[in-house]
């Protein structure tokens, strides 16, 4: 990559973020941190406090970056033509800041920053089917390990014979639903059944559903008389305590028939909190989806678990795994089963930032 392509990718970007405008926000926020009012109020504080840590770090990265590129700029002009490539390690270290300055664009989405609620279910394909949603729950728990991100279960119901049934986990970390955001929707696997005595090559279907975790920041209205709760007994794999208690909570909206099922802790009270906090955001996310329906923002298009709707496949004995969206390839299926996604990730942002705008675009006409 040459020095004025660079910078012409950087002068794109300072549109595209809008830098002038995240100075003026971290101005009027940087202003609020410092009064004593503000952290009477640890919640608030705390959200202000975030977005100006969000804010600074992209103004400070693309700052940084320009300083650098004048810097090379200035080099690039006084080296004779024939000395030039010594100045290639620095456009190439450029170029790997201007990629993550760039990956801040793909995150730049509403909500994108918060933590993300991932749901697992099997679809067509029985118990391989089942094992193939224990397989992907694997896949995003060590993917979000490899973040450095938390993963807490929310529920999981062991599948009849093998694998699972259906599982919710809640993963805590910064832009952990702008990242995982694109991996909603349905996955297919192709591989010799181990569960086929003949070992014949089996396909298998599991759906991945994400939305962001709400805080008490965004307003969602839930009535105690519009709930049902029951307690009963844990069905899950938790230790003996878990399974022989009345400690798991199922929550009920009666309105719009959302139930949320919290059974992976010993506390019921923990169980029930879990549940809420889930049924707040599943709440949420309807309420959006009826507003902005048709740019698609939370869960993109919402198909049938079963063949032809798949948006990633998994061919192990062929060794390739293929998105469907992007046509990125890779050759390493287990790599990617063992949570080395982060290039399909990427891809699948940069295919739902152009389908947004593509929406804007038409919806502008």
């Amino acid at each position: 990559m040459d020095l004025d392509l660079l910078a012409a990718r950087l002068d794109g970007l300072r549109g595209y973020l809008d830098i002038p405008s995240k100075e003026a926000r971290l101005k009027e926020l940087d202003k609020r941190l410092e009064d004593p009012a503000l952290w009477q109020n640890p919640e608030e504080a705390r959200r202000v406090s975030q977005e100006a840590s969000r804010l600074r770090r992209t103004v400070d990265a693309f700052r940084s970056l320009e300083s650098d590129l004048q810097g090379l700029l200035e080099l690039w002009q006084e080296f004779p033509a024939a000395e030039r490539e010594a100045l290639r390690p620095e456009l190439e270290e450029a170029a790997h800041k201007l990629e993550e300055l760039y990956h801040e664009t793909l995150l730049s989405f509403p909500h994108a920053e918060k933590n993300a609620i991932l749901t697992i279910q099997p679809g067509a394909g029985g118990t391989e089917a089942c094992d193939w949603a224990e397989m992907l729950l694997r896949m995003y728990t060590r993917f979000a390990e490899r973040q450095g991100f938390g993963v807490e279960v929310v529920d999981l119901v062991p599948g009849p014979e093998a694998g699972i049934d259906y599982a919710q986990i809640l993963v805590r970390g910064e832009n952990a639903y702008g990242l995982l955001s694109a991996e909603a929707g349905v996955h297919r696997l192709v591989r010799p059944s181990p569960f086929d005595a003949s070992g014949r090559r089996h396909t298998s279907f599991a759906g991945v559903e994400v939305v962001p975790e709400v805080d008490d920041t965004v307003e969602v209205v839930i009535r105690p008389e519009d709930l049902r709760i029951d307690v009963f007994r844990s069905q899950g794999h938790g230790g003996q305590g878990v399974n022989t208690t009345d400690s798991a909570v199922r929550i009920v909206h009666l309105p719009t028939g959302i139930t949320v099922t919290c059974q992976t802790t010993r506390s019921q009270i923990k169980n029930k909190e879990l549940a809420m906090k889930v049924l707040r955001s599943r709440l949420f996310e309807l309420e959006w989806r009826k507003k902005q329906e048709e740019l698609q923002k939370l869960r993109g298009e919402v198909r049938p678990i079963e063949w032809g709707s798949q948006i990633r496949s998994y061919v192990l004995d062929k060794q390739y795994v293929k998105d469907h969206r992007t046509g990125l390839m890779r050759f390493d299926p287990q790599n990617v089963l063992d949570g080395d996604l982060l290039d399909f990730v990427w891809a699948g942002l940069e295919w739902k930032a152009g389908r947004r705008q593509a929406a804007g675009e038409v919806e502008a006409d």
